[in-house]
């Protein structure tokens, strides 16, 4: 790297962080104009919307999981393997600790990377509000190794349901109705369905007992109304049990406590009530933060101070940001804002380097779709020009939520060997069993 060479350092390689990379390894990278270098703590990506599918084991992890080191190279980025312990943003340098995948608990050491740009895609965490237990005994769903970590425990349960031919029912708890429990909840009874067909021919819907829980009057609060009258329609049919207004205060080994003094047992807790930006960021001195760790940006996803002064080289996109419409809403933490995120940043970055003014975020809602695995999907779609929503559910919904993580795979692995990994995905789908059973 030459000395003049300006240092663009991406942390995180999500949704945007691994798009944007991708576009400015192509764009600077390949051709010398610039160092990409991408960091995250993980050596692979996956897409955080299929988190729940990995958890209930309907999805290969081995065929849609992207290797940073392998992806990098390909695309023009170099990727470095950490975990962000800090940012001095008066010096431009980054504080990283080292990752021992093996040995989770041995002593790290500590980094410091040099940028002139910085982008921060770190992404969001469970919220577990302080609740009591939650910690100890709840799954939660922020990363692969997570929802692996459920997989294994969900087939073990019902491997010895299975063999000891006792008839009993594993009951799961799952704590927040937003996309991340109604999606697992409908998931879990597609398992059911596919572990009768792969050999354990006792098994049906009734060895399994879902109760979704939700503080809230309704599922998917976040959403439209009638997309929330249609899921629950759904979902009860599946067989799941909606307790909707119910706040969790505790949790121990065997269940939950409500506000109301009700106990809910369980076998196995998820807890998906919520998100926030991972608490390092409060490590980070000069930033302003929301109470859920966001960090407050300008109109060009710059972050900005306590006081109100912009950090000019320190932009923020994804889930971690805290970005203000002019309609005076928040942008929602959806892998279609991170998207539209990292392409403002891009395009400003550019735009800098070229002596252009930046450009302003505008957010685009394109609409939301809930999948149901495969039975059914729901959602509204927004139009470009009208800005009125289209309900979809059934077929169609499934198409389009499907197409959701297809343009994500186009845009990162380019639209030739985009294409060749979709059919690839198809292929594999036809030959492999439609679950994972280890």
């Amino acid at each position: 790297m030459s000395k003049d060479q300006q240092r663009i350092v991406i942390v995180g390689g999500g949704a945007g962080g691994l798009e944007l990379a991708t576009c400015l390894g192509h764009k600077l990278g390949r051709k010398g104009k610039a160092s990409i270098k991408l960091i995250d703590r993980n050596r692979t990506h996956i897409w955080k919307p299929l988190l729940h599918e990995v958890a209930s084991g309907t999805l290969d992890t081995g065929t849609q999981s992207v290797s940073y080191f392998a992806h990098g190279a390909r695309h023009g980025y170099q990727f470095e393997l950490g975990q962000l312990m800090d940012v001095d943003v008066v010096n431009k340098t980054i504080t990283l600790a080292s990752r021992h995948n093996s040995n989770p608990d041995s002593p790290r050491s500590t980094r410091v990377v040099e940028y002139d740009q910085l982008i921060l895609g770190i992404g969001s965490i469970s919220n577990d509000f302080g609740v009591p237990g939650i910690q100890q005994h709840c799954f939660m769903l922020d990363s692969l190794k997570q929802a692996e970590r459920f997989h294994t425990t969900l087939i073990d349960r019902f491997t010895e349901i299975h063999q000891d031919h006792s008839g009993e029912r594993l009951r799961i708890a799952i704590v927040g109705a937003g996309a991340t429990g109604v999606e697992l909840s409908a998931e879990l009874y597609k398992v059911t369905e596919l572990l009768t067909v792969y050999g354990m021919a006792g098994m049906s819907q009734r060895q399994l007992e879902v109760n979704l829980i939700e503080a809230g009057p309704r599922v998917l609060p976040a959403l439209p109304e009638r997309i929330s009258t249609t899921v629950s329609h759904e979902l009860r049919e599946l067989g799941v049990n909606i307790r909707t207004s119910v706040a969790v205060v505790a949790a121990d080994e065997k269940g939950l406590q409500t506000k109301e003094g009700e106990r809910i047992d369980a076998d196995l807790m998820v807890w998906a009530a919520g998100v926030k930006a991972p608490d390092v960021v409060r490590n980070i001195k000069g930033l302003d933060l929301t109470r859920s760790n966001q960090i407050r940006v300008n109109d060009y996803l710059q972050a900005t101070s306590p006081e109100g002064y912009v950090i000019k080289d320190l932009w923020i996109i994804g889930d971690c940001a805290a970005f203000t419409g002019a309609d005076g809403r928040q942008v929602p933490p959806r892998a279609q804002s991170a998207h539209q995120m990292a392409s403002n940043v891009y395009a400003n970055i550019m735009n800098l380097r070229n002596g252009k003014p930046l450009k302003g975020f505008e957010y685009h809602d394109h609409g939301s779709l809930v999948s149901l695995s495969s039975y059914s999907a729901v959602g509204t779609l927004m139009g470009n020009l009208t800005r009125k929503s289209m309900f979809v559910e059934g077929n169609m919904a499934r198409l389009f939520y499907i197409s959701l993580y297809r343009m994500h795979q186009l845009a990162i692995h380019g639209k030739v060997r985009g294409a060749l990994i979709v059919a690839a995905d198809w292929l594999s789908k036809a030959v492999k069993p439609k679950m994972k059973l280890h």
